[in-house]
């Protein structure tokens, strides 16, 4: 125990106080154990919907076609092409001498159900738990794969941000004077540029795929962090303790990196979750709008325009719906737990109210 708790990292009062004030949220703490469960199982998305096996027992041997591409003449076939898992032929001869573990959707994002006994957009049935698309293409797969494509594209492109707006702002604030006069110009030129045209113009110009979307969406999205990192650097540049920093010597990369980036970085993490919705919404319009993804890709934004060009198909557009406001309203509410949590003025109020649920100390009174 003495081991563990040597190589445990101590948390700071405010720090622990901080973290009283979000789980003091009841709803801020469940959209995040919801969200996190949920895209928890979005990266498994290969083990709930898939049209491979888990797990085949041929003739006393184990096959995972999840990991390794066999051919067909592995189980009988007679082409040295990859085993179609759905072909009559290749499920009878597997079945007569073994068996086969499905996922819970035998479907993968890019199936087509050749099997459809009603034309495409099929109704929800046990077959298709939310139906299927206009392409006979399995809606909960789609669905399942589409949020994880979405929040990962999300994450890295909050993780650019963050570090370019962080980069940006904090060069400005904390050298101020010509280097601040000519970075604001230059923010208020780009900022002043129409975005999601500038985004469709880019994107019809290039063939569109992942990584250049999301470098294009990286030029412009950085720019909602830089005055808020710039305004809290010019305010510490001028405190005692950084001052006393610069009197001793200390370069200013590290004084911006241990001194005055942990104060910035509390105004900071608040906006993330919002940039993080933003994103995402960014994506959902470029893809609806077919400036997004490449065709094909489990999209999000395609499956609204698949709601919208196929009203006869009314699952389409609510599973659509209800997909996008549950992702959003849970990533609202964190961002609002976690606004709550950085404002001296709840932590004040949640102490007042339930000093049993959030103990302070009175060092950590003094520090703040």
């Amino acid at each position: 125990m003495a081991l563990i708790e040597r190589f445990t990292p101590t948390l700071s009062p405010i720090t622990r106080r901080r973290m009283a004030v979000f789980r003091a949220n009841g709803r801020a703490r469940f959209a995040l154990w919801l969200f996190s469960l949920l895209f928890v199982l979005s990266l498994g998305a290969e083990l709930i919907a898939n049209d491979k096996p888990l797990v085949i027992k041929y003739q006393d041997q184990w096959y995972t076609p999840l990991l390794v591409d066999y051919p067909e003449t592995e189980f009988g076939g007679f082409l040295p092409t990859s085993t179609d898992y759905r072909d009559s032929f290749v499920i009878d001869e597997i079945e007569a001498q073994g068996w086969m573990l499905w996922p819970p959707i035998p479907f993968a994002y890019d199936t087509l159900d050749r099997g459809l006994r009603q034309p495409a957009p099929s109704p929800p049935s046990t077959r298709h738990w939310l139906g299927t698309d206009d392409q006979g293409r399995d809606v909960m797969a789609r669905v399942i794969y589409g949020f994880r494509l979405s929040v990962v594209f999300a994450l890295v492109l909050t993780l650019g941000s963050l570090i370019l707006g962080v980069l940006v702002g904090g060069i400005q604030g904390y050298f101020g004077g010509k280097t601040d006069l000519i970075g604001q110009r230059l923010t208020e030129i780009w900022s002043g540029l129409p975005v999601l045209f500038l985004l469709i113009i880019l994107a019809s110009l290039v063939e569109p795929n992942l990584w250049w979307l999301l470098g294009i969406m990286l030029l412009f999205s950085w720019l909602g962090l830089v005055d808020i990192v710039r305004a809290e650097f010019l305010r510490a540049r001028n405190l005692e303790y950084v001052r006393a920093a610069r009197a001793l010597g200390l370069p200013s990369r590290l004084i911006m990196w241990r001194h005055v980036l942990p104060n910035a970085m509390v105004a900071t993490l608040t906006f993330i979750p919002f940039l993080f919705t933003g994103a995402i919404t960014t994506l959902t319009a470029l893809d609806f709008l077919g400036f997004g993804l490449p065709p094909g890709s489990p999209s999000l934004g395609e499956l609204v325009a698949q709601g919208k060009n196929n009203l006869q198909a009314p699952w389409l557009g609510v599973t659509a719906f209800i997909t996008l406001s549950v992702m959003l309203s849970l990533l609202v509410f964190i961002g609002e737990g976690l606004r709550d949590a950085f404002d001296p003025r709840h932590i004040i109020a949640a102490l007042t109210a339930k000093p049993e649920r959030i103990s302070t100390t009175k060092e950590s009174v003094d520090e703040r």
